[in-house]
């Protein structure tokens, strides 16, 4: 699975759980590893890798 896919899937799954509830984004695992996720893709666009 593709960090793009995980991302995709982790975002879909969140929303799912986080539905009507008060939601604490820096308490909540999901939202630290979309952080996460999200800082990756952007490092890899950035430097992309040398042939």
């Amino acid at each position: 699975m593709s960090t793009r896919d995980e991302l995709r899937a982790l975002l879909k799954a969140h929303l799912r759980a986080a539905g009507g509830r008060r939601h604490l984004t820096r308490h909540c695992p999901v939202c630290h590893r979309l952080q996460r996720l999200a800082l990756d893709l952007g490092r890899e666009g950035k430097n992309p890798p040398s042939a």
